[in-house]
Parts: C-alpha cells; sequence; structure tokens
C-alpha cells in the first residue's frame, strides 16, 4: 500500500495518474494546502518543503520509504513498476532530459502564470500575466517542435508524457490557448483520453480550491521562512 499525500492540482495530477496507470494499491490523504497541513510537523518529516504531493510507499522489505518532488515520485514508480520509462540508455537520458525540462522550466512558468491569472491582486497581475504567459507559451513551442512526427514525447508514452501533460491541460483556464500548437492539442487529447488520467484528474475534484487568493489567505500565498515557524 502507498499512502499518497496530495491536493487537486496540476502537481498533484501528476502522481495520480502515475498511480492509477500503473494500478498500484493506494490510500489518498487530502493536504489542506489553504489550510496549512503541508507545514504540520509530521507532513516536513516527508517532504521537507512543504509542498505536496509526496508519497509513502509501506509496500517495501524493511522500512517505509517517503519520497517528495514530483519528478523523483515518477522516477521512483517507473522503476519500481518497471513501466513508463525507457530500458535503454539513450531513451534514459532523453526522459531525464524532459523530466528536468517539466520541473525546472515548464512547470514552475506554468505555476507562476496561474498565480498571476487566478489568485494575484488586481493592481499586481498586469507585468506578472505578460511575463508568464510568454514564457508558458515559449515552452508550448518547444514541446511542439519535439512533438513533430512523433505521438509521445519519447516516441511511446511514458512518465515523460505523465509529468508535463497537467500544466498543459489546463491552457484555458491559464489564459492561453493551443490554437497555435497543433502537435500539443493532437497529444494532450491523445494523454486525456486514457482512463487512468480521467481517474487521476478526477480524484477528489470536488476539494479544488475556488474560493482563496493572494488577498484573503495568507497560508496558501505570500510564504517565507517564517512559514515553517
Amino acid at each position: 500500500m502507498i499512502d499518497f499525500y496530495y491536493a487537486p492540482t496540476p502537481n498533484g495530477w501528476k502522481v495520480s495518474i502515475m498511480l492509477e496507470e500503473c494500478r498500484l494499491r493506494y490510500q489518498t490523504h487530502l493536504v489542506r494546502i489553504a489550510e496549512g497541513d503541508q507545514f504540520k510537523p509530521e507532513f516536513l518529516k516527508i517532504s521537507p518543503n512543504a509542498k505536496m504531493p509526496a508519497i509513502v510507499d509501506k509496500d517495501v522489505k524493511g522500512e517505509p520509504v517517503s519520497i517528495f518532488e514530483s519528478g523523483a515520485i515518477l522516477l521512483y514508480l517507473a522503476e519500481k513498476t518497471g513501466r513508463f520509462a525507457p530500458s535503454d540508455a539513450v531513451g534514459r537520458k532523453e526522459m531525464m532530459e524532459w523530466i528536468f525540462w517539466q520541473v525546472a522550466n515548464q512547470g514552475p512558468m506554468a505555476g507562476q502564470l496561474s498565480h498571476f491569472k487566478n489568485y494575484a491582486p488586481k493592481s499586481a497581475q498586469q507585468y506578472g500575466f505578460k511575463r508568464y504567459l510568454g514564457e508558458y507559451e515559449r515552452n508550448l513551442s518547444v514541446l511542439e517542435r519535439r512533438l513533430e512526427g512523433r505521438d509521445y514525447i519519447l516516441g511511446e508514452y511514458s512518465i515523460a508524457d505523465i509529468i508535463s501533460f497537467p500544466w498543459v491541460l489546463i491552457a484555458k483556464p491559464l489564459g492561453s490557448s493551443l490554437e497555435k500548437f497543433p502537435n500539443v492539442t493532437a497529444w494532450r487529447g491523445r494523454i486525456k483520453e486514457r482512463p487512468a488520467v480521467r481517474l487521476g484528474v478526477d480524484l477528489m475534484k470536488s476539494k479544488q480550491n475556488r474560493c482563496h487568493d493572494a488577498t484573503n489567505n495568507n497560508i496558501l500565498f505570500n510564504q517565507s521562512a517564517d512559514s515553517f515557524k
């Protein structure tokens, strides 16, 4: 059994999709990020960065294994199950390149775009939205070129696709459009139709944040070193 610490966000979906794709037994623990669950001492032992998703794998020999950061979790689960990752050296090299691209480029830029589009005070939105929309769409163009002549990022469906899909799924709510990116549009549609993907995205959907923003929640937003005290 895997304990899965989760909130229904694009970063959470990366792991919920992978767990469903691998048909692993897991128990979901909702992390109420708007209420500060991520700063509780028991959660910080699992995820010292105070972010979800995180997992604790109890289906191992010896002590349970805890993993935080979505990229690390997907790599761990791919190795555990032997699924959704290339076995040859060149394929693994390319997989790592695209995972690092996602966690260092696509994900952070999309997250900042989401903040300025959906949560920042109106007076602070304009510059941030313009900057991060440009970065988000720059990353879409990187993905568009990679998908030329390919159904999936590595040719076959892999964790490179699973980790990159969620922030593309919500392009419209982020204020972007996929109209200029036909390869990305087709890739998104292909992945969206997978039953495991639908299950992963729908997990605890009713618990999505629909009322908190930077003006009314200083736990979810405006964090600092003092947040850990």
